[in-house]
């Protein structure tokens, strides 16, 4: 079934805006793109790296689900703001041994930290990064990056994470969007 683009859309600044729900087909942080399929159906819709930037990250997971809201232009459908990111199935996603003997109640007690990127290697499958406040690196799986939602990650780029004390030391087991960690209470 095709939906006409037209319906339930909302004026934003002059243009017209449809709020979507969808899964991320695929995303390049190289090319600074990627696209999405509406839950819908319908036409591929443009995810630019912009405006998922404008969302707190710079990559996003095949298959993660995603809310955004997306305008039609000259070129297509292009999503225009992200307002949620969910990880992939967990059905998808490969196991991480180091996590396996840790109890799930102590990796969800783990407050969020502000961090910073050192360095992320997708091709090896890790990488580390520095919380605020503490000199010792935390280890980024690549596992746990797809588990939060994300692809790839950027030297110097900010985000929170979830941190415990595995069996090689501090290692992340969530990685979140730098406003994550630093949003007040309401």
């Amino acid at each position: 079934m095709t939906r006409d683009f037209r319906l339930d859309t909302v004026t934003r600044d002059r243009e017209q805006t449809r709020r979507v729900r969808g899964q991320v087909k695929w995303f390049d942080p190289v090319k600074g793109f990627g696209f999405v399929v509406a839950d819908e159906g319908g036409p591929d819709i443009l995810l630019h790296a912009n405006v998922l930037r404008n969302f707190g990250q710079s990559s996003v997971a095949d298959r993660a689900g995603i809310e955004l809201d997306a305008q039609q232009t000259e070129r297509g459908i292009q999503a225009v703001e992200v307002h949620s990111i969910e990880p992939p199935d967990q059905d998808d996603l490969v196991g991480l041994a180091d996590l396996d003997d840790i109890d799930p109640e102590v990796i969800r007690a783990a407050p969020l930290e502000p961090a910073r990127v050192k360095w992320f290697d997708k091709g090896k499958g890790f990488g580390f990064a520095n919380t605020f406040g503490s000199e010792q690196d935390v280890f980024i799986h690549v596992e746990v990056l797809r588990r939060s939602g994300m692809a790839d990650l950027q030297s110097g780029e900010a985000l929170a994470l979830r941190v415990i004390e595995g069996k090689r030391g501090r290692m992340a087991t969530e990685v979140c969007g730098w406003e994550t960690a630093v949003k007040k209470p309401d």
